[in-house]
């Protein structure tokens, strides 16, 4: 299923790649380098999944994620956490704030593919198990 995806990551060489292979799957997608880039993108053009990176400057991808699932226009927006962060707190963390999914870097590319088909064939489920 083709989707609109926003990919939100302070790393050039991350967006570049997932940039890559989100559009090799048949996705559209714009991106951001930071939270706040981040929440304009949101508001010109609701995407219909988010791969949010969690440290990035101008406002993190929890604070993003946080204010996305605070506004019901957002609420079919699907959000992906990626990040180093890999603790099982930053994990519960972020899928507290209502990620759809947690995946940590390093990744394999497959797997982000996977985590993608699988976050936008199902139904809404905030805060469901970490790809």
């Amino acid at each position: 299923m083709a989707a609109a995806i926003l990919i939100a990551d302070d790393d050039a060489n991350i967006l570049q790649a997932l940039s890559f292979l989100m559009r090799r799957q048949g996705h559209s997608v714009r991106t951001a380098h930071d939270g706040a880039e981040t929440l304009k993108a949101i508001a010109e053009a609701v995407p219909d999944l988010l791969l949010l990176d969690v440290m990035m400057p101008r406002g993190n991808g929890y604070e993003v994620c946080r204010q996305v699932r605070e506004n019901p226009a957002l609420s079919a927006t699907r959000i992906i956490m990626l990040t180093a962060r890999g603790r099982d707190e930053d994990q519960q963390r972020g899928l507290a704030l209502g990620a759809d999914a947690y995946v940590t870097k390093p990744f394999a590319i497959r797997d982000v593919v996977d985590c993608v088909a699988r976050v936008l064939a199902a139904p809404p489920s905030r805060g469901s198990e970490p790809c």
